[in-house]
């Protein structure tokens, strides 16, 4: 199964991942992490190993680490399901991130921006259907979207009159798309057959509202041991 959809013009590559940013802290003990750059990226597909599975659950998870308001349950006073509780109780989710797009040939990334969250990217088909814009972000990287025609125009920084730009036909974007989702799809799977060595008594809720964060069906979880 491929993992980001890529567009090939004579030598050149585009690919889009969906990716979640990590705001990783200086110890996380609650099950194993890989190493990322603080507020680095973490893609999401179906080719990670557990510990990136343990970063992305993490990253999500943190992005939602607050106090609900209004009429919730207390946080509950052990660790895991203290730090489970904002995932399992706000709704709506959020993940800061979104979709990376990638020229291979030319080394131009763009990146999702400040106000840019995973759980927008649908909002790449609105581009698509309807046209306009599409604003990430703003100082000190404001990304844009834009539809131009028969033409997806992606410029990394809009405050820069000399932001590198990637342009893709509009018919390439579609089939990234669809390649995106099936890579938050598989993500999903990965995540339920994680869930039981590392959240054990939450395995339903934490694949759901994953599944509810992405917009998508919860898979099937693991049968029991």
């Amino acid at each position: 199964m491929r993992s980001g959809w890529r567009c090939r013009t004579l030598h050149r590559v585009i690919v889009m991942q969906p990716v979640v940013e990590i705001v990783a802290p200086d110890a996380f003990g609650l099950w194993p992490v890989a190493e990322v750059e603080r507020f680095g990226f973490q893609s999401l597909s179906g080719k990670l190993s557990p510990a990136e599975v343990g970063t992305a659950v993490m990253g999500i998870i943190r992005c939602n680490d607050t106090e609900p308001d209004g009429d919730h349950p207390p946080r509950p006073t052990d660790p895991l399901s203290s730090f489970l509780h904002g995932l399992l109780t706000l709704d709506p989710l959020f993940a800061a991130g979104g979709l990376r797009v990638s020229d291979t040939s030319t080394g131009v990334t763009f990146l999702p921006g400040c106000c840019d969250g995973l759980e927008d990217w649908r909002d790449w088909h609105r581009l698509i259907n309807d046209g306009g814009s599409l604003w990430f972000g703003h100082d000190p990287m404001s990304p844009l979207a834009e539809r131009i025609g028969d033409t997806v125009r992606l410029t990394v920084d809009t405050c820069r009159h000399d932001s590198p730009l990637i342009e893709l036909p509009v018919t390439e974007l579609v089939h990234l798309l669809a390649d995106a989702e099936r890579d938050l799809a598989d993500f999903l799977t990965l995540a339920a057959d994680w869930a039981p060595a590392h959240v054990p008594d939450h395995i339903d809720s934490v694949t759901a509202a994953l599944a509810r964060l992405f917009g998508l069906p919860a898979p099937a979880s693991p049968p029991k041991a």
